[in-house]
């Protein structure tokens, strides 16, 4: 009992000579930082220090193999085939039409099915812009403004396109709706003669009565 009094008593001592800076491990590691912080302070007011900036990457958007829909980072679904095809799909929809091996050219609420049909733009320059390039490049932020700037652009000019393609497509609807129409009528005309004939019938019947009616008033006012 009166070894380890004389321990606490010693070392409460020993406490009370280094002072209320602590122990020597904990003053070396404050002076090495101090002296760190001073010299990078030196270095950046000579200018030869530069705080490390994090760049990221722009995401890439890639394209749904089904639909052609986008395919947002994050998002979607990813099936790596065994010879290491990659497949990406915007939503479960289009992966279990993949699997069930359907043809998008032959399923409607897909661009190929559109495009198959004339429906949408197939071959315009702005399409160019979309390719896939594997090319590294090195960062530049001047090119990187400037690709943003035409990829707005590029964007607006598509857009454009896109609405005076389907103006031009849909300026003969109505008369083709109206041909269509009558070809409809004559084809099923055995359908609808029935009707009409009914109907003649239900008017003469109805005139008929009103004559005998006003005939029966009229030899009524006589007598």
């Amino acid at each position: 009992g009166g070894s380890r009094a004389g321990q606490r008593a010693s070392g409460q001592a020993a406490g009370r000579q280094r002072g209320p800076g602590g122990s020597r491990a904990g003053q070396r590691r404050r002076s090495t930082a101090r002296g760190g912080a001073a010299a990078r302070g030196s270095r950046a007011a000579r200018g030869g220090f530069r705080p490390r900036q994090s760049g990221g990457a722009m995401p890439r958007v890639d394209k749904c193999y089904f639909c052609s829909g986008p395919c947002y980072p994050g998002h979607g679904i990813t099936f790596v085939r065994n010879d290491s095809k990659v497949f990406r799909f915007c939503r479960s929809k289009c992966h279990v039409s993949f699997k069930l091996k359907r043809n998008p050219r032959k399923t409607k609420w897909t661009k190929a099915y559109r495009k198959c049909r004339a429906k949408e733009m197939m071959v315009d320059s702005t399409f160019d812009f979309e390719k896939r390039r594997n090319r590294p490049i090195k960062y530049d932020r001047e090119l990187l403004g400037q690709t943003l700037h035409a990829m707005k652009r590029v964007a607006e000019i598509r857009s454009d396109r896109e609405g005076r393609y389907y103006r031009s497509r849909m300026r003969n609807v109505k008369q083709l709706e109206k041909v269509r129409a009558r070809k409809e009528i004559v084809e099923s005309i055995d359908l609808v003669a029935p009707a009409a004939s009914k109907q003649r019938k239900t008017t003469n019947v109805a005139e008929r009565a009103k004559a005998k009616l006003d005939a029966r008033k009229s030899a009524a006012m006589e007598d």
